[in-house]
């Protein structure tokens, strides 16, 4: 791996999720234990997003907000609010929304024909690795300079909606896996 210049790193906002509103049929497994259940994603009319997460009965789990530079979470049940689970979901979560690419402090490092583009925040950083054209979104990461702690993926439809994310933790055993659900443009 070597630090290379690269100029712009434009080419990551155009892989940045566009959500209107989008449903998706949601699997968490962690540490042994299972939940499933929809998650909504809709930005609202102040341009901030909210995330809510309930089962397949209706019963909420979260109801996270995120704006430009804000995080608030709306609800949480009881045996979820627990500060690290926040924060790890709130992690998770801004680096899907790619809500540290607008900020200017990155760089880039050079893995063979994968590039790096690196957005530090406090001790952790955010990783939005590409092709060399950086014409594909490989994978995302976050973690320190030297540690990955979890990596994503995402694939984007056609209208610019992810229609799969796949989140996945390496130091603890948590995965999130979003499928979009079908929706009909005409309604």
């Amino acid at each position: 791996m070597q630090r290379v210049n690269r100029i712009d790193a434009g080419c990551i906002s155009s892989f940045k999720p566009v959500f209107t509103t989008a449903l998706y049929n949601t699997q968490v497994n962690v540490t042994g234990k299972h939940l499933s259940g929809i998650l909504i994603i809709k930005t609202m009319p102040d341009s901030s997003t909210r995330m809510v997460f309930s089962n397949e009965a209706g019963f909420k789990f979260f109801d996270f907000g995120f704006d430009k530079d804000d995080f608030k979470v709306h609800y949480i049940v009881s045996q979820m609010d627990k500060k690290p689970v926040i924060k790890t979901l709130r992690k998770d979560f801004e680096l899907v929304l790619m809500k540290h690419v607008n900020t200017a402090s990155y760089y880039t490092i050079q893995d063979g024909g994968e590039y790096y583009y690196v957005f530090p925040d406090g001790k952790d950083h955010y990783y939005y690795v590409t092709d060399s054209a950086c014409s594909r979104l490989i994978r995302m990461e976050r973690g320190s300079k030297k540690k990955k702690v979890m990596e994503a993926v995402m694939e984007r439809g056609k209208d610019g909606m992810a229609d799969t994310i796949g989140i996945r933790h390496n130091n603890f055993s948590f995965d999130i896996g979003l499928k979009r659900l079908e929706h009909d443009p005409q309604k």
